[in-house]
């Protein structure tokens, strides 16, 4: 039975390695790669959101952003989507990492080309994943305020109304998931 397994998964690799192949050589065939990962990347980003248009722009970006780059994938034996959910990981931590400076930035440089190299990117990569627990793990408050206010882009005071609580409760909920995930960064850091 695990033999029958193990083939039908090589089966599968081989098949989307082949559509790979084809998407390289002509972009229209990118839709096939599209439609067998879309749900998968949307699910990702849902979960990390919130808030459907903007899990909607974000998995957007993460398909144009894959097919902009696809002539640079190598295959190594990975899921396709492996790729799709290392740009899905990029491009939610670049929107936190600004939102969270208070800058905007415009769609198209939200996400960065990716190298083709996994050794400098590596850290970086781990680094957000690493935050991306870190507030997963905040109390369910401070976790709410952060993704409203980061990922979300809410005001103090949206997020307040949203809430039912006080503009100064969710500053000061803000603060301390702020202060609690820089403490954990730096934990990680020695």
């Amino acid at each position: 039975m695990n033999a029958v397994a193990n083939l039908a998964n090589l089966s599968s690799l081989n098949d989307e390695r082949l559509l790979i192949e084809a998407a390289q050589s002509d972009p229209s065939r990118f839709a096939e790669l599209y439609e067998h990962n879309f749900h998968r990347v949307y699910a990702f980003v849902a979960r990390r959101v919130n808030d459907r248009d903007e899990a909607q722009d974000v998995t957007a970006e993460v398909f144009h952003q894959a097919l902009r780059n696809l002539g640079r994938f190598q295959w190594r034996g990975v899921p396709f989507a492996a790729w799709l959910l290392r740009i899905a990981a990029n491009a939610l931590a670049d929107r936190w990492q600004h939102a969270s400076r208070g800058l905007e930035v415009p769609a198209e440089e939200q996400l960065e080309e990716l190298p083709d190299s996994a050794a400098g990117d590596a850290s970086a990569v781990e680094r957000r994943a690493m935050l991306f627990q870190l507030v997963e793990r905040l109390p369910a408050d401070q976790r709410t305020v952060v993704m409203r206010r980061f990922v979300d882009q809410k005001s103090v005071r949206e997020i307040a109304r949203e809430l039912g609580r006080s503009e100064g409760a969710v500053k000061q909920l803000q603060f301390r998931a702020l202060e609690t995930l820089r403490g954990q960064m730096r934990k990680s850091d020695e």
